[in-house]
């Protein structure tokens, strides 16, 4: 592990808060099974392979970009499954930009006949949730407009969950 300097006198300043342009780059999973891992993330959900080193690691991407997603067997490989409880990564999210492109991941989901896990209607948000071949959990999802998400008289965002309309955003 590598050492940090000591840090420097406390600052009469407002505390750090991490730019407004920041992004999540990219998620690493570690999975038991590459070719499984493949068959979903790739066969299923429609990333492209952008990289692959044998059974140990693959890079995937949506458009073109270098990785959104890393698949690593470095110290998993032929392992036990994600653990659903205790500490570690509940789910990976991924954004799609129109709710007509949820509804396109859902209709592939359907016709491979994957299960979800559950959906819901956030508010700001609509979401589908289910889990990859070693238990990871992961989100599709649309964000709406900033100007429906529902808010209090004071500004506050109010997120909450409801039942998803399936049917509705299959029909999009």
């Amino acid at each position: 592990m590598e050492t940090l300097p000591p840090p420097a006198a406390p600052a009469a300043e407002a505390a750090y808060e991490v730019p407004a342009q920041t992004r999540i780059g990219h998620v690493h999973l570690q999975v038991t099974d590459l070719d499984k891992a493949l068959g979903f993330y790739r066969d299923i959900l429609g990333f492209k392979v952008m990289q692959r080193y044998g059974n140990q690691v693959a890079f995937i991407s949506a458009g073109g970009y270098h990785h959104h997603l890393g698949l690593n067997t470095w110290h998993s490989l032929g392992g036990p499954p994600a653990r659903r409880h205790g500490a570690g990564l509940y789910h990976t999210a991924i954004l799609y930009a129109t709710r007509a492109e949820l509804a396109g991941a859902l209709r592939q989901l359907v016709a491979a006949n994957y299960p979800l896990t559950g959906s819901a209607d956030h508010g700001v948000s609509e979401a589908l949730y289910l889990d990859d071949p070693d238990g990871n959990g992961v989100e599709s999802y649309w964000d709406r407009p900033r100007e429906q998400w529902p808010t209090a008289p004071d500004g506050q965002v109010q997120m909450y969950t409801r039942a998803l309309d399936l049917a509705g955003l299959l029909a999009e």
